[in-house]
C-alpha cells in the first residue's frame, strides 16, 4: 500500500506545487486557488487539474485538511475560512456557465456543450473535500470552529449543486446525479435532513440555516439589468424559495419579493410562470399581518391582476389559483355575512366572465372553466351581482363540445348547480332558458359517438342533477315544462334522464 505522505508530495508536484517540505493548508490552498485560475483560462487542463485537486482531497489526512485550531484563535480560524471559501468558488467557476448577453432569447445547447463534464469533476471534487470532513469532524473538539467553516462553505456548494441537479441544457444525467451525490453530502456532513433543514436551520435553536447567506451570493446575481445574463440564476432562486416555509419564511420577505415580481412581470411568458409561482408560495407561507404591511398585499393584487389580459393558458391558471389565496389576504370573502359592498372578488370575476364570453381558444376555456367553480364559491350569495355574465358563460360554454374528457362542460355545470343553490331565488326567471339549454345538452351528448362512456355518463347525471336543482327553486315548474318534452326527438338515454328528473322531488 501507497504511503499517503509519498502520494501527497507526488500529487503536489504534478501540479507543480511546492512539497518539501509539505506547506501549511492556507499556503497550498492559496496555491491550489492560482492553479486552478490558470487551469480554467487553458479549456485543455482543466479537467486534468480538478481531477488532481480530487485526488489530493481523498487522499490527504484530514487533520492537515482541517487543522485543529482553538476557538478562541479567531484570526486563524478566519485566515483558514476565507483559504477555503477563495478555493472554492474558483473550484465552482471552473464549471461556470456561460454568459447571456441579450434578454430576449436564451443561449443555444451548443453553449453549454462542455459544461456537464466539467460539473461532473467539480462535484466529484466537492463531494471527495467533504467526505475528508466528514472523517476528520468526528473526533474534533473544536466544533464550534469547524461549524463556523462549514456554514463558511456551504453556501456556494448548495448554489453549485442545485444549479446542476436541474434538467436542464447544461446538464446531462450523469452531471444530475454528480451534483445530488454533492448535495446529499453537504447534508449529510452537517447533520442536516433535508433540503429545507439546510436552509431554515431548526426553529427552538440558534441554528437558523444558511439561506441568509445563500441570498447573500444570489441577489446581487439577480437584478433588473442582470438576473438574464445568467439562465440558472432565476431557477435556482425559485427552487430555493420553494424549500422555505412558515415560519421562516417572512423575516427574508424584504429579499425574497423583489425577485419574485421582477420574473413575475417579465414578458417572457416562462419566466412569468415562474414568477407566479414564487409569489404563489410567498402567499401560503408568510402571515398575513406580514403581507399587509407596507401594502405589499395590494402590490401583489396589481402584479397578478394584469396577468388576466394575457392569452397565455399556463400563466392565467397559475395566476387565477393565486389570485384566490392572495384574495383572502386582502378582503373578507364576499360571502359573509358582513360583506355586501362589491369589493376585488368582483373585479376578478367580472373580468374573468367578460374574457370566457368571447374566448374561442379551448386552452383557455378549459383553465377558466377549471377555475370557476371556486371564484363562484367563494362569492356565495354575492353571485348574484354577476348573474347576467354567468348566464352568457352558462349557456355559451355547454353548447360547445369539448372532447374527449368534456372538462368544459362538466365545470360549467358544477358552476351552474353552485349559482342554482346560492342564489335561487333569482333564478325562477331563468328556467326556461336554462332548461332549454340543459335539455339540448342531453340530446348532444346521447347522441355524440366520440363521447366516452364513463365521460358520458357523468354529463348526462351532472345535466339531470342541474335540472332537478331548477325544479326545486322554481317550485316545480321545471316538472310540468318536461311534461310537453317530445319523447319522439329524444334518444332511450334522454327519456331516461327525464323520467329520472321527474321522479325526484327536493
Amino acid at each position: 500500500m501507497a504511503d499517503p505522505g509519498m502520494e501527497i508530495s507526488s500529487l503536489l508536484h504534478k501540479l507543480h506545487l511546492s512539497s518539501d517540505p509539505l506547506p501549511a493548508i492556507t499556503e497550498l490552498l492559496s496555491q491550489l486557488q492560482k492553479k486552478l485560475i490558470g487551469a480554467d483560462q487553458k479549456s485543455c487542463e482543466n479537467s486534468s487539474v480538478v481531477g488532481q485537486v480530487e485526488h489530493l482531497f481523498q487522499t490527504a489526512d484530514p487533520d492537515w485538511l482541517f487543522p485543529s485550531v482553538l476557538d478562541d484563535q479567531e484570526n486563524e480560524w478566519a485566515g483558514l475560512r476565507s483559504a477555503y471559501k477563495s478555493v472554492i468558488s474558483t473550484l465552482i467557476g471552473c464549471a461556470a456557465l456561460p454568459i447571456c448577453e441579450e434578454d430576449c432569447s436564451s443561449l443555444d445547447s451548443a453553449a453549454y456543450q462542455s459544461i456537464p463534464s466539467r460539473a461532473t469533476a467539480v462535484c466529484s471534487a466537492l463531494t471527495a473535500l467533504l467526505g475528508s470532513w466528514d472523517e476528520g469532524c468526528r473526533a474534533r473538539r473544536d466544533k464550534t470552529g469547524m461549524t463556523g467553516l462549514l456554514l463558511t462553505v456551504a453556501p456556494p456548494i448548495f448554489l453549485f449543486s442545485v444549479t446542476h441537479f436541474q434538467d436542464q441544457p447544461w446538464s446531462t444525467a450523469s452531471s444530475r446525479t454528480a451534483a445530488r451525490h454533492l448535495h446529499e453530502a453537504l447534508v449529510r456532513v452537517g447533520g442536516w435532513r433535508d433540503s429545507a433543514h439546510l436552509l431554515m436551520g431548526d426553529e427552538y435553536t440558534e441554528d437558523r440555516g444558511i439561506l441568509g447567506r445563500v441570498l447573500d451570493i444570489l441577489l446581487p446575481q439577480l437584478t433588473k439589468d442582470s438576473w438574464h445574463r445568467c439562465e440558472a440564476v432565476k431557477l435556482v432562486f425559485a427552487w430555493t424559495l420553494l424549500q422555505v416555509t412558515r415560519p421562516v419564511l417572512s423575516p427574508f420577505l424584504p429579499r425574497l419579493l423583489p425577485p419574485s415580481l421582477l420574473l413575475n412581470d417579465h414578458y417572457r411568458p416562462d419566466n412569468c410562470m415562474l414568477g407566479v409561482g414564487c409569489v404563489h408560495h410567498i402567499v401560503l407561507n408568510t402571515p398575513a399581518a406580514d403581507l399587509r404591511q407596507f401594502n405589499r398585499a395590494e402590490v401583489l393584487y396589481q402584479a397578478l391582476f394584469k396577468h388576466l389580459y394575457t392569452s397565455e393558458a399556463a400563466v392565467i391558471q397559475l395566476v387565477l389559483s393565486c389570485l384566490l389565496d392572495l384574495l383572502l389576504i386582502l378582503e373578507k370573502p364576499p360571502s359573509s355575512a358582513s360583506h355586501r359592498k362589491p369589493c376585488r372578488h368582483d373585479d376578478v370575476l367580472r373580468l374573468v366572465l367578460t374574457h370566457m364570453e368571447v374566448e374561442h381558444k379551448v386552452a383557455l376555456r378549459r383553465v377558466y372553466a377549471s377555475a370557476l367553480p371556486l371564484y363562484v364559491e367563494r362569492m356565495g350569495v354575492a353571485v348574484c351581482r354577476h348573474l347576467r355574465r354567468v348566464e352568457r358563460v352558462v349557456l355559451g360554454y355547454l353548447e360547445v363540445r369539448d372532447p374527449p374528457e368534456e372538462t368544459s362542460r362538466l365545470m360549467i355545470l358544477e358552476v351552474l348547480q353552485r349559482t342554482i343553490k346560492v342564489a335561487w331565488p333569482r333564478m325562477a326567471c331563468r328556467v326556461d332558458v336554462l332548461l332549454r339549454c340543459l335539455l339540448r345538452l342531453l340530446v348532444d351528448v346521447s347522441s355524440d359517438s366520440s363521447v366516452g362512456g364513463p365521460v358520458r355518463q357523468e354529463l348526462m347525471d351532472q345535466s339531470s342533477a342541474s335540472i332537478r336543482l331548477l325544479d326545486a327553486c322554481s317550485e316545480g315548474r321545471v316538472q310540468r315544462l318536461l311534461l310537453q318534452l317530445d319523447s319522439r326527438c329524444c334518444s332511450t338515454q334522454t327519456r331516461q334522464a327525464e323520467h329520472l328528473n321527474r321522479g325526484h322531488h327536493i
